[in-house]
């Protein structure tokens, strides 16, 4: 199977597609993938495609027609050759997308380019007309460009559709590359858009904790890895994972290299490459192999997401890229968003993976369900830790990694749910259901066993009272939005919620005072008196009456410290944990 990649002008941003192919017989079927593994939600891809049209080797068109949203069936008797042309809208620029303007054509293939059902396992071509002087950033084979006329033809290929469609690049003349060689992995650092890499303390940091990664899960699937980067200019934090890639879009660019953001780089890069073994290639049962014509149901988006977001930033943490400052910082931004979330008390984290496909990953209901990511990586810092408390930290969630890597990934077996449990039983020597049947398969607040965990170690959290008196005495969260503040969360029975505010209300008055980014002060002026707010709410206006309530308060701020009186067995079970000194 052939495609054929091309466009005219750039700043129409539509992507001309060819698809070269054989037939299936009298109908051939032409399918638009409906979703993008790494974002478990429905992407409705084809809405972006027009001028679709199909044509046999002579080039007469055949009669096709829709069979649903996004797939095309096709006359093909008498047919040797099918061509199928369109045109690809790219607008969307984030590390999932594809995107066409003056400066780069980026293109995640899942996204643009559809395939023939019965023909995923055929060797793929892809032909790029490019301009002189473009780069491409891909994991992609590549041959060497032939010059036509004042472009040149770039040809890649993939050995199937799993892999083109897995293979996102960059095509562009201001690219910038740097090359390590960890073992036996080489590892390309690519940068696309404005930026000044501090290229010596990317290439050390990197060649750390990618050092880190290979010795923990004792051999790599790939022997070549690219972290390729859209370098944005303004505030955008995205990755998305691939088997020998990762796309990240972040930013802001201008402040990229400066201390917390060039953490939070670290901390999405080391994530990244983390998926490269957990769920690119130990895959759950549900996605073995993907389906991408419909939703892939699975409640293990605590394993594939949260144990991988356990690693990103704990990795950094044990090969000594992050400080233990550095570390504790980003832990205790996951604690705070599952105190804040009471979604915690209606669905459980495994249920919540399963919805990700229902509400994708927007907001939605407030507080209907939890967030893979963050309580998953908790519940992973909670299972490491029974681990090593029932082994005398002889053993680990390492240990279970490289089983699903070894033992079922590298021999050609997906895992169940039952199958991640029962080798964490085998691996700790001792059941965990307490922690499955109360904290991962019903809703549950996380308090205490993040004690215990926190406590085997040496560590304890601490809380202190909200900042802003709103969040503090009312039990509500704002953000400004042109000279108002818009309710963001509302904590059940607090003063808000009873005074009948609710989620995405403006606010624009309080006791007759219009708001000039001063809502806090007046909060914090009227104390513990009763006011009166204005909102403003599907352009209707309504006015309530807010009162704290006496002794209580809401949303904490929650803060992770040493012990200073740590026992020796503490000091000994962090040094294990970290591989530092208490």
């Amino acid at each position: 199977m052939k495609y054929i990649v091309s466009y005219a002008p750039h700043h129409q941003h539509f992507i001309d597609i060819e698809i070269v192919t054989k037939t299936t017989g009298d109908k051939t079927n032409i399918q638009c993938p409906a979703w993008r593994p790494g974002r478990y939600e429905l992407g409705n891809f084809s809405e972006n495609v027009r001028c679709w049209k199909a044509l046999n080797e002579k080039g007469e068109e055949l009669e096709f027609r829709k069979l649903n949203k996004d797939l095309w069936e096709v006359d093909t008797a008498n047919c040797k050759e099918l061509h199928v042309f369109y045109n690809y809208y790219a607008t969307d620029l984030n590390a999932g997308s594809t995107y066409l303007d003056d400066r780069q054509l980026y293109m995640n293939p899942v996204n643009c380019c559809m395939y023939v059902p019965e023909l995923t396992n055929e060797t793929i071509s892809m032909e790029m007309l490019l301009p002189e002087g473009y780069k491409i950033a891909t994991s992609m084979k590549m041959g060497t460009p032939k010059k036509v006329e004042t472009h040149f033809l770039h040809t890649l290929s993939a050995s199937n559709y799993d892999e083109l469609a897995d293979s996102p690049l960059i095509a562009s003349p201001t690219l910038q590359l740097e090359t390590i060689q960890v073992e036996k992995l080489k590892v390309n650092i690519w940068f696309q858009g404005e930026i000044k890499p501090n290229w010596g303390k990317i290439k050390n940091d990197f060649s750390v904790f990618v050092l880190e990664q290979i010795q923990l899960m004792d051999g790599c699937p790939v022997d070549e890895y690219h972290f390729i980067y859209q370098a944005l200019p303004y505030k955008f934090h995205h990755g998305v994972e691939h088997l020998g890639s990762t796309i990240i879009a972040i930013g802001p660019c201008y402040n990229l290299m400066k201390y917390d953001p060039f953490n939070s780089f670290l901390g999405v890069s080391c994530h990244e490459l983390f998926h490269c073994w957990n769920i690119k290639t130990i895959r759950p049962v549900e996605m073995f192999p993907y389906d991408y014509t419909k939703e892939n149901y699975s409640r293990l988006g605590y394993v594939y997401e949260g144990v991988t977001d356990y690693y990103g930033d704990y990795l950094l943490l044990r090969s000594g890229v992050f400080t233990e400052f550095d570390y504790l910082k980003a832990v205790q931004q996951q604690i705070q968003k599952h105190f804040d979330n009471y979604g915690r008390f209606n669905l459980g984290v495994a249920d919540s993976s399963f919805d990700t496909w229902v509400d994708g990953y927007a907001q939605g209901a407030p507080y209907r369900r939890v967030s893979i990511y963050t309580e998953g990586a908790l519940l992973a810092f909670i299972v490491d830790t029974f681990i090593r408390s029932h082994t005398s930290n002889t053993k680990s969630l390492d240990d279970v990694m490289r089983t699903l890597y070894h033992n079922y990934a590298m021999q050609g077996k997906p895992y169940s749910e039952s199958d991640y449990w029962n080798i964490i039983e085998q691996t700790a020597g001792q059941s965990c259901k307490n922690i499955f049947d109360n904290y991962v398969n019903k809703a549950a607040t996380f308090d205490k066993p993040l004690e215990e965990a926190l406590l085997y170690i040496g560590l304890m959290m601490q809380t202190s009272p909200a900042k802003k008196y709103c969040e503090r005495y009312y039990g509500m969260k704002v953000i400004e939005e042109d000279g108002r503040y818009k309710v963001t969360a509302v904590v059940p029975a607090s003063p808000a919620e009873l005074a009948g505010i609710c989620v995405n209300d403006d606010i624009d008055l309080i006791n007759g005072h219009s708001l000039k980014g001063n809502f806090h002060d007046w909060c914090a002026y009227y104390g513990q008196d009763q006011v009166r707010l204005s909102l403003v709410s599907q352009s209707f206006r309504r006015y309530v009456n807010v009162k704290p309530i006496e002794g209580k308060e809401y949303f904490p701020s929650f803060f992770v410290i040493k012990k200073k009186d740590a026992t020796p067995a503490q000091k000994e079970a962090y040094k294990a944990w970290a591989k530092h000194e208490f």
